[in-house]
């Protein structure tokens, strides 16, 4: 019968009209086989069963792949069963790695997203067990973080993939291969990630980009000069461009053996980094386009890629990763150079004339180009420069547009990319150049670089950059290379001379790449024509699409290589004639100190001032000393609070102007590294800060702080940082009186609530400085005291970014009494809310709870509504505190109005523990609650007022608050199944017995049932150690109705007897239990 069980989840995405492969069936056969195995039976039998059948031959296999497919497909078992899997396996799970990574590569696609999720869970898991050869499998699962696509089922993927790497960084940090590979994934995912609804996705990325480049720079330095391209696509984000600066000018501070960025450029990115940017879906239709198609058939192919891959504006920027792909990875055989098979340079010449984004056209450019740049032909491979080449040359005849932007390109790269390594950029082209002709890629440059169909300038352009290339051919050359020269590609191939390099084989639609990088191929050598034939067709071959290339005039535009997407969430497209002022040259990156545009910009700011106005700010702007900047911003000051009647407009421009000129402040930190009174005071020895004192300095009512303030709203917008600098500075500079009103007024001036404006501005601190945030944070609780204190989301931007020093030092301040967090009474709002931030979240606030002295009274309320499995952190820190508490009525009724469940120890380990320290007095309570108003009394009256209290079946009136007596038993039940080992003094107590008697008389017959054993270690109790002290019903066992009367005092008789009529003869079988501790019924 259990055979006949449906079968769980399903493992892949299939439709009706799809039939099960052998894969699947395969998997749901193991999976089968394993619950034939283990069905019905518990779990320790079911290992028992899964251990003698793993011994037998070919079994081990099949229970693997059956506990693999029951992981995947059952979220709520996973973790049984893979402690089975890790129980039953011989081979250190190296077959389930096997079989995840040929899923991962094969069926990735297929995968139903409840699957792809218990895939990144198991992967968390091995990474934990520090299962052998994880990494390669986190390989082949980064691979479909695809880039250029932002849909929601990829994005889940590529926020997995970053927890899983920042959760276990130091297990990350043991594979160079796999850290490097990260860096530059993520690194190329960061462009994509622009749009304002992916900001806190793209700063975690950042963040852990730039910290693993810091601190792993000596592994990253394998990946080679894509690095330093992908770097160049970001770099006007913050932190890469610090990056930047460190790389330029401070090499060896990211690396010892790091001598500068051209010891990048000069290495060429291995293979593997490239095809990671890839899936492998992708690989296998690239693969299979440029060694199975013919060419002239190729245009539906190529339509299909279009629609399935590159259909989005987002995916635009794919176009670079593919073609650094079919450049690096994808190098035909001889075979395939002589056969009708659609060439790689056709390939890229559709994805050129295809891009619709200004950026991403001089992006593509530069991929193709990029290892022409710093060319070594002992190093470098001629077969990553020869598709450029080709792409020009055959281009000239059906679409010279495209020839003409590549020259352009080409020609304008040497000074521009980066005006340091200019001469070493010309060499690298050079030597690229020669390799072309030694090798006969093509017979003579001068065709190419003197067509009259190129534009005069651009031609002009071409014969000043590569004059020595330009000169046409001697007779003798030209008879001599007419000679090779042929309609048919085939005649520019040499017999038996390859071209390929180990790596991908284009034979292969598999398309496996291995590990080997060697540089170049042993067999390119010799003087005759062994490179790929470069010959047009009598009939002229032309890519897919047929329309003019948008950028194909003959004035085209400036283009530069190193374009930086600053802006592609909103991309602005350029008329034919227009520089793309998105493509920033690499030597821009460091020379940012005062470009010239910048400064134009800036000064026509400045101009729209008038008269002393105007002279201060200048007087600001053009002076470098520091004291002369403050003397000039003191008299800025007097003439803005001595003007009678500014008006808004001054004041708005005053606000830009200050942006722009104190633009050096709002960068960098300002909190010193060393704290003491002597560098806090310099630290706010600056222009802003002139402005500030003599803010603070007036009045509350004095009018002449309105301008001033007006002049601060202003400005704030456009350096966000003026908010904490202005928290800061009250701190700073120890003035007592007017520190709170000062920013209260400064967010009035703003329209802005100060909860809203103090949160924002924290909120910023926090991002760009921990440190200046704990300083300033018993400043913000004492001056901000309604808005401050309690405030839930404060708190959690406090806790979600200090570490443990930073947390000892806030809790330092609470017992010195100069920081109050929290109050009692808002405490409750408080925690309920802490309820959903993370674990050390949650640990930060408890410290800092214990700190305040929070009185456990003050938790109690939100303790019921607690569960185990989802507030684990709360729990253990309550209980910490019940430790510390002498049990009350209160609190007991509070603990034991929490459910009653199987797996949750809470209310169990409370007991035990004030068991132990307070045996009595717990005793006596529990009887309390047991019989709720008569407590543990004799007399009969009292019992009775008591169970007049009670409502049918032992629960208690709702005004009474006391748990009902069905939930107290249960506890106690469950207590006495965690004491079968060591016992429980409780159930010896006499108090605890004579409850347990009275409770059991006023419960229903279902429930005498489910806390029989409980029931009847009271009677056993009860019996016995009354018999030995001599108790009035002597030594023997009696029936049960004499026995109850022999063992009571005499003062109790009469509730005896009441008792005894409610008691069933039955019940009297449990005495001959010998060791009730231990039974259990159920």
């Amino acid at each position: 019968m259990e055979q006949t069980k449906p079968l769980p989840q399903k493992l892949f995405i299939s439709t009706v009209l799809e039939n099960k492969d052998e894969l699947e069936e395969k998997y749901e056969k193991c999976y089968a086989s394993l619950q034939s195995l283990v069905s019905g039976l518990s779990e320790k039998e079911a290992q028992n069963a899964l251990n003698a059948a793993v011994c037998k031959d070919k079994v081990h296999e099949e229970l693997s792949l059956g506990l693999l497919y029951a992981i995947l497909t059952e979220p709520e078992r996973a973790p049984r069963w893979y402690r089975d899997l890790t129980l039953v396996t011989r081979d250190g799970l190296a077959h389930v790695l096997a079989s995840l990574t040929h899923l991962v590569m094969e069926r990735y696609l297929r995968l139903t997203d409840r699957a792809r999720s218990q895939l990144l869970w198991l992967v968390r898991e091995m990474i934990r067990a520090s299962v052998a050869n994880v990494d390669s499998l986190c390989w082949s699962l980064q691979r479909h973080a695809a880039g250029g696509d932002v849909s929601p089922r990829n994005l889940v993927l590529v926020e997995a993939l970053l927890d899983l790497y920042t959760e276990n960084r130091a297990w990350l940090d043991k594979f160079p291969l796999l850290t490097a590979a990260a860096a530059y994934t993520f690194l190329r995912l960061i462009e994509d990630h622009f749009s304002p609804s992916l900001a806190a996705l793209r700063q975690r990325e950042v963040t852990f980009v730039v910290t693993l480049l810091r601190e792993r720079f000596s592994d990253c330095l394998a990946i080679g000069r894509d690095l330093v391209r992908l770097l160049q696509n970001v770099a006007r984000i913050p932190e890469v461009e610090q990056l930047w600066k460190d790389i330029l000018l401070n090499p060896r501070s990211l690396c010892p053996t790091f001598t500068g960025v051209l010891q990048l450029l000069q290495s060429r990115t291995s293979r593997r980094f490239l095809q990671s940017r890839l899936t492998p879906d992708m690989e296998r239709k690239l693969v299979f386009l440029t060694s199975q198609v013919r060419f002239g058939y190729h245009k539906r192919y190529q339509e299909w890629f279009q629609r399935q891959y590159l259909a989005t504006p987002e995916s635009q920027s794919l176009r670079c990763d593919l073609i650094r792909f079919i450049v690096g990875v994808i190098h035909p055989t001889n075979e395939l150079l002589c056969s009708d098979i659609i060439p790689r340079w056709a390939v890229i010449g559709w994805l050129l004339t295809t891009c619709t984004s200004v950026v991403t056209a001089s992006n593509t450019k530069l991929a193709l180009f990029y290892d022409w740049l710093f060319f070594d032909s002992d190093k470098d491979n001629i077969m990553n420069i020869e598709p450029a080449i080709l792409v020009m040359n055959n281009s000239m005849r059906s679409h010279p547009a495209v020839t003409a932007t590549l020259l352009d390109f080409l020609c304008r790269i040497v000074p521009n990319f980066y005006p340091a390594l200019a001469e070493k950029v010309r060499a690298g082209i050079y030597a690229s150049l020669r390799q072309i002709l030694d090798k006969r890629v093509l017979p003579s440059l001068f065709p190419l670089f003197d067509n009259p169909k190129l534009d005069g300038e651009l031609r002009a352009m071409v014969h000043d950059v590569f004059r020595e290339f330009c000169l046409p051919p001697s007779s003798e050359g030209i008879g001599s290379e007419r000679s090779l020269y042929s309609v048919s590609r085939r005649a520019w191939i040499q017999p038996g001379v390859k071209l390929e390099e180990p790596g991908v084989n284009v034979k292969d639609e598999s398309a496996t790449v291995t590990d080997q990088d060697t540089n170049h191929d042993d067999a390119v050598d010799g003087d005759g024509p062994t490179a790929p034939g470069s010959v047009q067709h009598s009939s002229e071959p032309t890519f897919s699409d047929d329309d003019e290339d948008p950028q194909g005039s003959s004035s085209a535009p400036v283009l530069t290589p190193a374009t930086v997407l600053s802006r592609t969430h909103a991309p602005r497209l350029h008329s034919l004639d227009e520089e793309d002022d998105d493509d920033i040259p690499l030597a821009k990156v460091r020379l940012k100190e005062k470009p010239t545009a910048d400064s134009d910009a800036d000064a026509d700011i400045i101009q729209q001032l008038d008269g002393d106005f105007r002279l201060a700010v200048e007087s600001l702007h053009t002076e470098t000393d520091n004291e002369a900047r403050c003397q000039a911003m003191e008299r800025l000051v007097q003439l803005i609070v001595q003007e009678d009647d500014i008006d808004s407009e001054t004041t708005a421009v005053l606000g830009q102007c200050l942006a722009v000129v104190l633009k050096e402040q709002f960068e960098g930190t300002v909190f010193p590294e060393e704290v003491n009174d002597e560098n806090i005071e310099d630290s706010i020895g600056k222009p802003l800060f002139v402005l500030l004192r003599n803010l603070i300095q007036l009045p509350e009512d004095d009018s002449r702080r309105l301008p001033l303030l007006a002049v601060l709203a202003e400005l704030a917008p456009q350096a966000q940082r003026v908010g904490y600098l202005l928290l800061y500075f009250l701190k700073a500079c120890k003035l007592n009186d007017g520190k709170a009103s000062v920013y209260k007024d400064f967010c009035q001036t703003m329209d802005k609530k100060l909860e809203d404006c103090l949160l924002e501005d924290l909120r910023l601190c926090q991002e760009e400085d921990v440190r200046l945030l704990v300083w300033l944070l018993p400043e913000v609780y004492a001056q901000f005291p309604a808005v401050a204190v309690g405030n839930a989301q404060l708190l959690q931007l406090v806790v979600s970014a200090v570490d443990a020093l930073q947390l000892q030092e806030l809790v330092c301040h609470i017992l010195q009494g100069r920081l109050v967090m929290f109050r009692h009474d808002g405490f409750r709002a408080l925690l309920s809310a802490s309820l959903s931030w993370e674990t050390f979240e949650q640990y930060c606030l408890w410290q800092l709870v214990a700190a305040h002295g929070i009185p456990v009274d003050y938790i109690l309320p939100i303790l019921p509504r607690l569960e185990f499995t989802r507030h684990a952190e709360a729990l253990t820190s309550i209980l910490l505190m019940l430790k510390q508490e002498r049990p009350t009525e209160e609190l007991l009724r509070v603990i034991l109005s929490r459910e009653v469940r199987g797996g949750d120890m809470f209310v169990v380990s409370a007991l035990r523990c004030w068991c132990r320290e307070h045996e009595e007095l717990l005793c006596r309570l529990v009887a309390q609650l047991l019989t709720p108003v008569g407590g543990t009394n004799s007399s009969p009256g009292k019992r009775k007022r008591g169970g007049g209290n009670q409502q049918p079946g032992g629960k208690p009136s709702p005004s009474s608050g006391t748990p009902p007596v069905e939930q107290v038993l249960g506890h106690l039940d469950h207590l006495r199944q965690s004491c079968k080992q060591n016992g429980c003094r409780l159930y010896g107590s006499e108090v605890v017995q004579r409850a347990l008697l009275q409770a059991q008389s006023q419960c229903s017959d279902p429930q005498r049932k489910r806390f029989s054993d409980l029931f009847a270690l009271a009677e056993v109790e009860e019996l016995e150690p009354r018999g030995r002290r001599g108790g009035g019903g002597g030594g023997g066992r009696k029936p049960r109705g004499k026995g109850r009367q022999a063992t009571r005092p005499s003062d109790s008789s009469e509730d005896s007897s009441e008792e005894e009529e409610v008691v069933k003869p039955k019940q009297a079988k449990k005495r001959k239990k010998t060791n009730p501790v231990g039974s259990d019924s159920d």
